[in-house]
Order: structure tokens, then sequence, then C-alpha cells
């Protein structure tokens, strides 16, 4: 069996397609994100994963505007608040926030993720990311943020100390001893005294502990520090690498990281990227997607404006030209998503390139019969453990999710391939579960 989970973000969904009914105007309050939380739940993923950022950036032309017109980072709500409210339409679904290490301060981020774990029953998580791009760092009253590497070294001593908090209270502090008119037990309750190079911190929490102790952890590595921090922290790792060969290598590069740093790697899940497309006929399925591919002026521009979010402005390069030399490194954005577009790159232009590149880790078109066929020759063979699926903001909508949920899940299910029902009451339990 493998596990199933949802990356999306509380921005709008697809509004000027087909079935999109009228949510460009009405998705802020909620509700399509509560309804797709609903079909998730009834399918049995094990996440549903918001993501976020905290800027809008004009790196691409110098201006606002193709952002905005394409929707690539605004407008986005800040998705914490949404959590609750999507635990409380579900019953076994995992709601997973993202939260960066570059502007919330540690303390706080453990006693929100704490409470937001009590307000769904043990099913919160921490997407962690340490965020790109210097409009972001403005923001927040900075110049700009580390550089790449440092950025990590900020987010390792972050989380040893969130972790610490967490752990501040014994399980079983919690008396409410009405013989000896006791609440807490005070000698389970423990300062952190916590002093690190970037944070410092007394302790304890004053929050209780959440029904998992720790919340689940999320973490995309992707270079080789990424790879390192989600090998240590991470319950569980978003991964985008490309085709099944560089899955494998992934999932044995993470196996090997996970045991160095004395954990089971069994215990730390890899969740593959993909955007399925699926019809009642191949025919059908191809013909969705070449609908979707003929978009290629709308595809090229929004993958330019992704590769152009930190501080590299591939406007100012020709289309039609070969990209010239650029290292990853030298940009203070997201390196290792820019290194493999830079790394499949090579030799086409620039519209070739970001026309062609895709987000997804390998491409699953067809009847829902033969794209959960392929899911699980795929998972066999990679000895992954799950998919992510990824619809962006052009392909989401309601028919979208019931295509997935009411197509394509049952018939993984009836292969046992995903669960068909919640083992377990907290969601770290059901990414252990197999």
């Amino acid at each position: 069996m493998f596990h199933l989970g949802w990356f999306t973000n509380y921005m709008p969904p697809a509004w000027n397609k087909p079935w999109a009914g009228d949510a460009g105007r009405s998705w802020a309050n909620g509700d399509f994100y509560l309804d797709m939380a609903r079909q998730l739940d009834r399918a049995g993923f094990d996440f549903m994963m918001l993501e976020d950022s905290t800027a809008l950036p004009d790196t691409y032309g110098g201006t606002f505007e193709a952002e905005l017109r394409q929707m690539v980072r605004a407008p986005k709500h800040d998705p914490v608040p949404l959590v609750p409210l999507l635990a409380h339409v579900t019953r076994g679904l995992g709601i997973v926030a993202t939260c960066s290490t570059s502007f919330y301060p540690p303390y706080l981020l453990a006693r929100m993720m704490s409470t937001l774990d009590h307000l769904t029953n043990g099913r919160a998580g921490w997407n962690v990311v340490t965020s790109a791009g210097s409009a972001a760092a403005q923001n927040f009253g900075m110049e700009d943020l580390p550089p790449h590497d440092e950025r990590y070294a900020i987010a390792e001593e972050f989380a040893t100390l969130v972790e610490q908090l967490w752990d501040s209270w014994e399980p079983d502090a919690l008396l409410v001893d009405h013989d000896t008119n006791t609440y807490i037990d005070h000698e389970k309750v423990h300062r952190v005294d916590f002093r690190g190079k970037y944070f410092a911190s007394r302790g304890p929490l004053n929050t209780l502990p959440g029904p998992q102790g720790r919340p689940v952890m999320l973490q995309a590595g992707g270079s080789p520090v990424g790879r390192a921090f989600a090998a240590r922290h991470a319950d569980a790792i978003v991964a985008i690498p490309k085709g099944i060969d560089a899955m494998k290598t992934y999932r044995a590069d993470i196996s090997r990281l996970a045991a160095d740093a004395g954990r089971d790697p069994s215990a730390v899940k890899v969740f593959s990227i993909v955007s399925p497309i699926v019809a009642e006929t191949h025919d059908e399925a191809v013909a969705r997607k070449e609908r979707l591919y003929a978009q290629e002026s709308e595809r090229l521009e929004k993958r330019l404006l992704l590769m152009s979010g930190g501080d590299l402005d591939l406007s100012r390069f020709p289309l039609d030209e070969p990209l010239p030399a650029i290292a990853a490194a030298s940009s203070n954005g997201s390196q290792s998503i820019l290194q493999t577009f830079l790394d499949r790159a090579r030799g086409k232009t620039l519209r070739e390139a970001a026309v062609a590149d895709q987000t997804e880790s390998l491409e699953l078109v067809g009847t829902p019969d033969a794209v959960a066929t392929q899911m699980g020759e795929v998972m066999a063979e990679v000895g992954g453990d799950g998919f992510l699926i990824y619809s962006g903001s052009g392909q989401l909508t309601r028919r979208y999710v019931t295509e997935i949920c009411d197509g394509l899940v049952p018939e993984l299910q009836r292969r046992g391939l995903t669960r068909d029902r919640y083992e377990h009451r907290l969601l770290r339990d059901n990414l252990l579960a197999f």
C-alpha cells in the first residue's frame, strides 16, 4: 500500500476554465476548500497540505502585472486560520499548514501548532519552509534573507528548539485530580533554557501537549542541505525528482540520511508530486492534456514567473535563444527547483525549456484503471511511500477533485493500493500504518 496527500494553497482555484463555477469570487470564504477536504477525507487521503508564501514579487519584468494576472503568488491567504475549519468537517484527514522559519519566532510557532493539534484532534501538521526572495524579507523589516545554506542552518536550530518546546510537558502532566485539587503535575513540566546562535527561549510552553505530542512535520528537501534537514526532522517529505530512476535515487538518499541521523528510514515518508489527468477513455484523457498544454503562452509565462521567484528575472532573456549559463547557487531562491529547471534547459531555447518543464515527477494520463495500474507499478519499483496530488490553479476545480476522489481513488482501493478507511485517530499514526 502507499499513501496519498494533496498539495494546494489558499488562493483562487481555476476561475476561467470550464466547470470553475463561481470559485473565482467565492474562494476566500473557505467553502471551496471545505468541500475539497470532505472529498479527500472520504477518499482516505493522509493529509491536505496548504502551501504558503508571504510576498508579491515584482522581480519578473519589474512589475506586479504578470504575477497578479497569472495568480502565481497572489492573492494568497494565510492557511493557518483555515486549519481548524477543515478539521471540523473531516474525520481522519490530516491538515498541514506551511509556516516559515524565517519569519515566525520559534516559541510562537510551537505554541500555535500545539494549539492546532488540539483543535484538529491530533491531525495537525507543519510544513517547514525557509522562504526565499528579498520581497518576502522586506515585508518583515529585513533587507534580504540570509543565503540559502544559512537559512537551513537557522531552520535546523529553529526546528530543534520547537521540538524541545513541544517536549517541555511530559505526556501525563495533566492530572485533573479532584481529590488533591491538582490540575497539572508541576514536576512534569520543564524549562527548556535553549540558547543557540540564532534563537533563545526559556520555555516551557504554556499550552497542554497536543494529542500527537509533536505535530507532524513535512518538508520539501531538494538541495543536499535540504535533504539532510528533512531526513533529521520530517515525518514526510515533498519530493519532485523527475522520472522513476530519479525517484528511486531520491528515496535511497533519504533512507541513507535518515539512518545516519539515527532514525528508522521507514518512518520518513517520501511523497512524489503528480498531477493525474483521468477521463472515461484514454483518448479523452489525452485530449484533455492537449487542451491544457495548448495554452502555451499562459503556461510559458507561469513557468517563467515561478522560476523568477527569488532574484532572477527570466523576462530579460530572449525566449527563442538558449538560456545562458546561470548557476542556481547565485540565486537566493529555491536552489533545487531552479537547478532542476536549468539542467533541463540545456540545449533548449528558454521557450522550449519553460513549456516542457513540469512540476510533477512523472506523467499520469489515461483512464482511472490505467492510471491506477501505473501508479502501483511505479511505487513498487521506486520503493517510495506515496504520491502528492498537485493540480495548480489552472486545473483545480470541484470537478477535478471529484475525478480523483471518485474516479481514480476507487480503482486504487480495489487493487489494495490505498486505504479505504482510517486505521487510526492521529495523523502520525496513519502515516506510520504502512
